[in-house]
């Protein structure tokens, strides 16, 4: 959003009318779709070696299907929440949850590895159309008194998919439904998408900005083809021997991303209407505060698709298993991330953030002893002391991340800036996942071919200490970063809308981001 946007989003629909219990539901309904879209992004993980064995998917089906997921709704999310104050919000949230249901069943009757790629691109897509439209929608339905309540029940929502997520990915794949193994993971979206869809129909209002504002998609073609350019050689590289192709793709994307900051500045000037607002780099805390989002979506890609396939291909776990391993890192994630906004960085500041990534660093490097010392004999229990202090530093970091970024940005591009982070945080979790063909496979191609199970495990352990080694270094590089992040942010930032819900404003008018929860993929 440009300066010129910036009175451009104030919405036509006037906060709904306090005595219409229309607005609970309206809220129960986008609410279900932000859980279902978080969920999705964090049950397929569990379920990636079911699907390997079911459809003989290479890896790097297995990396195109958890990175295209994060790449399309990278690429789409700026334009999803344009897109919504264009044509209506109403219009966009029920075009993406209808887009995002076919998707689901799409992914769940596929027959091979390229449909379910395909499937997941889709889904990805359709996301980004629906998710930027639900604080949107929140903010015309219900009047300025009433969100602090309403945001706390959306911050309980995120703080249950994050945790539900997995597990329920696990028991859905454990219990084999009608012999289809992995399939209802996708499929249990088909009922609550249709019921969305006619509920949202029905007790959704409507809203758009009431000045025509321009969609900029030359941009969204360049930023799409950049990182199409670069993430696509790196997950299909390690197949195909590292052609000199993908060398050269992977070259040639730096060439596009230069070419998309030229034509940005050149839209700035035409027309003020760019998909990225340069002069936000120009903010030292916003500049390092993307670099911190980057970064971290790269750690966060590339631990949690090794993780899996450590526990359940590497040591032998069964779905079940590796998702109740993983419970106590949910909920020390959604500890921290309470704490650390409410109580630690209003008192204590960046300090919180800088503590949150060494605190990972230490439980990274807890994991890598235990890795090295109980190889494949390694038990749950002795996960979870790792696994908390992980969870505890994620927590510290991911909660106050966005309002220590947005603290300096002017008022008049805060939901252009808020857009950005969300999505460069998607890219940099599309990143990670193909670097882990470097991180991970690297290590397994480089071993002879295994002659036993125990072999195989073995084999697993090292590249999976290999890879939170590079973990443990970027978390390292992050700490750094944060110094440049101000010392104390801001309680209030005036202008637009928080969160990964688009570039649009705040959408009642009073000009001021009431603390939103962010979701994080």
């Amino acid at each position: 959003m440009s300066a010129h946007d910036a009175d451009a989003v104030t919405d036509t629909a006037a906060p709904t009318d306090p005595q219409d219990k229309r607005r609970w539901i309206a809220l129960a309904i986008v609410m279900t779709a932000a859980f279902m879209d978080l969920v999705d992004a964090t049950i397929v993980n569990i379920a990636i070696p079911s699907i390997e064995r079911d459809l003989g998917a290479s890896f790097g089906a297995i990396q195109w299907i958890t990175a295209g997921y994060a790449l399309a709704f990278a690429a789409g999310l700026i334009t999803g929440g344009r897109l919504g104050d264009i044509y209506g919000r109403k219009r966009l949230f029920l075009l993406g949850t209808a887009g995002f249901t076919l998707a689901s069943a799409l992914c769940g009757f596929a027959a091979n590895q390229e449909m379910l790629v395909g499937s997941r691109l889709l889904q990805g897509a359709a996301a980004a159309m629906m998710v930027p439209q639900v604080l949107s929608i929140i903010h015309v339905t219900f009047p300025a008194h009433e969100r602090g309540k309403v945001f706390g029940m959306f911050g309980a929502i995120i703080g249950l998919g994050a945790v539900s997520g997995p597990l329920l990915g696990a028991l859905l794949t454990q219990w084999n439904i009608a012999g289809l193994e992995w399939r209802p993971i996708f499929l249990i979206n088909l009922p609550v998408g249709i019921a969305g869809l006619l509920l949202g129909r029905k007790f959704i209002t409507e809203s758009k900005a009431p000045k025509a504002l321009r969609l900029d998609m030359v941009g969204v073609l360049l930023v799409t083809a950049a990182l199409l350019m670069l993430i696509y050689p790196l997950t299909r590289g390690r197949e195909l021997d590292w052609p000199l192709w993908g060398h050269l793709m992977m070259a040639g994307s730096l060439v596009v991303f230069g070419a998309l900051v030229a034509y940005e500045k050149y839209k700035t000037k035409k027309d003020g209407s760019p998909l990225i607002e340069l002069s936000l780099f120009r903010v030292k805390s916003f500049a390092a505060g993307i670099a911190v989002q980057l970064t971290f979506g790269v750690v966060m890609g590339i631990f949690f698709l090794v993780w899996t396939l450590y526990m359940q291909i590497g040591l032998g776990w069964s779905p079940l298993r590796a998702g109740l391993t993983g419970v106590p890192f949910s909920i020390a994630v959604s500890t921290a991330a309470g704490l650390s906004v409410q109580k630690l960085v209003p008192r204590f500041g960046r300090k919180v953030l800088q503590a949150g990534a060494l605190t990972m660093i230490a439980g990274v490097l807890l994991y890598l002893f235990e890795a090295g010392r109980y190889g494949t004999g390694i038990a749950s229990w002795q996960m979870i002391p790792p696994l908390v202090v992980m969870g505890l530093g994620m927590g510290l970091i991911v909660a106050p991340l966005t309002d220590a970024v947005l603290s300096d940005v002017p008022k008049e591009h805060a939901g252009s800036a808020s857009g950005l982070i969300n999505t460069t945080g998607q890219m940099g979790n599309a990143l990670g996942l193909g670097l882990v063909s470097v991180v991970f496979f690297g290590v397994i191609d480089g071993k002879p071919a295994p002659k036993s199970p125990t072999e195989a495990g073995l084999a697993f352990a090292d590249a999976f200490q290999n890879a939170m080694g590079w973990v443990a270094g970027v978390l390292a590089l992050i700490f750094l970063v944060m110094f440049a992040l101000p010392a104390k942010p801001k309680q209030h930032l005036e202008g637009g809308d928080g969160g990964e819900y688009g570039d649009g404003g705040d959408g009642d008018g009073d000009g001021v981001i009431e603390k939103e929860p962010v979701l994080a993929h």
